[in-house]
């Protein structure tokens, strides 16, 4: 092996630029040359591939998204589109590629690797919903910023005798919307793993005020049921029973912008270089992630299509920490 492409897809998270640059010096320091790929894979399909030198990564650590991009593209999902990559690929007289991203991402990756093409892949996501890896690269960047969020809230919130209804990222998987909750405060938290009907979260919102609380948190999860604004409809409708004036705040993409935290920089640093180690060893069709604090790889074929929702034993403590 001689030359090694990395490419990052999917949602953009805080941490992906330090893979990147993981990937290139880790590949650079084992004798390889390394290419980027822009745009993800409607990048590959385009052909931008350019090599990448150690310089060219020089000053990402600190930056978030990604400096190569990242783009949807339908046309990978047909083979005619990978065999069009794979073309590309082999033009460039790439020996294997590197994939950063999350669900869909690596998908693509384990299509490709059943195609006969080497490839690994980079648990990166704020989301948190791969199988094969304890935490993703951006996941605590995302609840950083949520928490920050809540923090400044609650600072009003305390002025002004309200509620305040914070909607976190997160799709499917409530991870960053428990752990921003527990870390935050929240007097009730909503996930797509446990969900709250309304009146439930209503209740817990007046129970606060009873137990003489100037104010109430609650954090709910995009995947869940009733979403920040269907919930803010019905609490609208039924003031008398939270006892406070409520708001509601949504971060959305706030929550992908910021500078990685130093727990992600040290991630993307381990899992990037881990990729490399792996093709090193003739490793591939792997995701590298995190277990146990251990570098690991994990077949693709156990992550494709699949979805990782969150261990609910941490719930009780936020339940708890409310009273």
């Amino acid at each position: 092996m001689k030359r090694i492409a990395v490419l990052t897809s999917g949602g953009d998270a805080p941490g992906m630029n330090a893979a990147i640059r993981a990937v290139v010096r880790g590949g650079l320091a084992a004798g390889l040359e390394v290419v980027g790929v822009r745009n993800g894979y409607a990048g590959l399909l385009a052909d931008e591939l350019a090599p990448l030198t150690s310089r060219s990564v020089g000053g990402i650590l600190r930056r978030g998204g990604t400096f190569l991009g990242s783009a949807r593209c339908d046309d990978f999902r047909q083979r005619a589109g990978r065999e069009k990559a794979l073309a590309h690929l082999r033009r460039h007289q790439v020996d294997a590629l590197i994939v950063i991203g999350g669900n869909g991402s690596q998908s693509g990756s384990h299509a490709l690797h059943e195609m006969g093409f080497p490839v690994v892949g980079v648990a990166s996501t704020i989301d948190n919903d791969l199988e094969g890896t304890d935490i993703t690269i951006g996941t605590d960047t995302a609840i950083n910023v949520a928490l920050e969020a809540i923090d400044r809230l609650k600072v009003t919130a305390e002025s002004h005798r309200r509620a305040f209804l914070v909607e976190t990222m997160g799709r499917d998987c409530g991870y960053v919307a428990l752990m921003a909750g527990i870390a935050g405060g929240a007097e009730v938290v909503s996930l797509p793993e446990h969900e709250l009907p309304p009146h439930e979260i209503a209740a817990e919102l007046r129970a606060a005020y009873g137990r003489g609380k100037s104010h109430a948190l609650a954090v709910v999860a995009e995947g869940a049921r009733y979403s920040a604004q269907e919930l803010v409809a019905y609490f609208e409708e039924h003031r008398e029973q939270t006892g406070f004036s409520l708001r509601v705040t949504i971060l959305g993409h706030v929550q992908r912008g910021a500078a990685p935290t130093a727990s992600d920089r040290l991630l993307a640093s381990r899992l990037g270089h881990g990729a490399v180690r792996a093709l090193q060893a003739g490793v591939s069709g792997v995701l590298v992630g995190l277990r146990n604090d251990q570098v690991t790889f994990t077949p693709l074929a156990q992550i494709a299509g699949r979805t990782k929702t969150i261990d609910l034993a941490a719930l009780p403590l936020a339940q708890i920490m409310a009273i």
